[in-house]
């Protein structure tokens, strides 16, 4: 009689029970998804963002990551870069952005991001030697933001290419 009287409280409180395991559990596995994106996670979501943008020739997205006050080493401002990037548009069918060695670095409201980028106008997102015929180029870039209006800003950026042949090799 003992056993039955256990079994009969096991099943009267057994619902109970799942249902505070099952709240319990989903409360901890929310944690993780709580956490809060760092400076350093909005930096890379902007750059993410630019990435997706340039390879659906989204010129709007790109251009609104752009701090109006603009103005990089090379001598481009805020409008002759968005000329130039819609010059890049035209010229290139389809374009595939391949980025490497990400790092980001933020100093308050000031943020700087430092990566390497393969620029493709292939007609494919293959392999990478399949891409390389058509290659625009293999670009090292620093792009410093500045945050504006709560919101993270391209301030400037300067690239280089890079595995150019020194000119007069004779390659």
């Amino acid at each position: 009689m003992l056993r039955d009287e256990r079994n009969v409280y096991i099943h009267r409180h057994f619902p109970v029970r799942f249902i505070i395991l099952t709240i319990l559990g989903c409360v901890l596995l929310s944690f993780p998804g709580c956490t809060k994106d760092t400076e350093q996670d909005r930096v890379k979501k902007i750059i993410a963002e630019v990435q997706a943008a340039a390879e659906n020739k989204d010129i709007k997205t790109i251009i609104n990551s752009l701090s109006k006050t603009y103005t990089d080493p090379q001598g481009f401002t805020y409008e002759t870069m968005r000329g130039m990037i819609l010059g890049f548009f035209f010229r290139h069918p389809k374009i595939h952005v391949y980025m490497t060695n990400l790092e980001v670095t933020v100093n308050g409201a000031v943020a700087t991001a430092g990566f390497q980028a393969l620029l493709s106008g292939g007609e494919t997102g293959g392999s990478l030697s399949s891409l390389m015929p058509e290659a625009l180029g293999l670009y090292a870039f620093e792009v410093s933001f500045k945050k504006e209006s709560g919101e993270w800003k391209v301030m400037s950026a300067k690239w280089d290419r890079i595995g150019d042949l020194p000119s007069g090799t004779g390659r």
